[in-house]
């Protein structure tokens, strides 16, 4: 039976939808072709007209992942007044949602480890894609444009770190504190208020 283009990209667009989940939930080595093959409704066979190899069905999942990671975070703070949109993307990315949907969260420290180890061509995709993240983070800092872009690497490195320590200690006060820490950090070398003090400020009656 012979479908149609469509058809045939719709369903190569429901196997990357769903393997960047399985990637970030499980790993680069975690995604079994047949049973994603098979959660998507196709047999193992009908893999290969969709991907030439298994490495480009993880470098497409993980481009599909990061984009709509990135994007959904610029939609977030859009509305938002600039001094704000700093904050609220460290809050958001160092938080308990976050650290415990990994599936659904930022790619970086699910499989950063993992990447390190993979092919030369997978490590480029995986490069690109971090210089956008560290791009759109650079965008929230003032100054010149090279200061701002080592403001946003050293800020993702704290954010990622954290992150991933955090999910190593699981759900608990040590993981907590592990996220406080790095918001703090990452925010205080801004010269933003961490999340506490700010909910405190809004709090606090009007003098006059």
């Amino acid at each position: 039976m012979r479908y149609s283009k469509e058809h045939k990209a719709e369903t190569h667009a429901r196997i990357v939808k769903k393997a960047s989940v399985r990637l970030r939930e499980r790993g680069a080595h975690g995604i079994g072709v047949a049973d994603l093959m098979k959660e998507a409704g196709l047999t193992h066979g009908g893999f290969y007209a969709h991907f030439d190899s298994r490495e480009a069905l993880v470098i497409e999942a993980f481009d599909y992942a990061m984009d709509r990671s990135i994007a959904r975070r610029r939609q977030q703070i859009t509305e938002l007044p600039p001094e704000e949109r700093l904050a609220h993307l460290v809050d958001t990315y160092l938080s308990p949602q976050h650290r415990d949907n990994p599936g659904h969260g930022c790619a970086m420290p699910a499989l950063g480890a993992e990447i390190a180890r993979e092919s030369p061509k997978t490590r480029r995709a995986f490069a690109a894609k971090l210089d956008d993240l560290i791009d759109m983070m650079a965008e929230q800092y003032s100054g010149d444009p090279t200061t701002a872009r080592k403001q946003a690497i050293a800020a993702l490195a704290t954010m990622m770190g954290s992150i991933l320590m955090s999910r190593i200690a699981g759900a608990g006060e040590v993981s907590d504190e592990y996220l406080e820490v790095g918001r703090d950090a990452v925010l205080q070398r801004a010269g933003a208020q961490p999340a506490a003090k700010r909910a405190v400020a809004k709090k606090a009656p009007k003098k006059g």
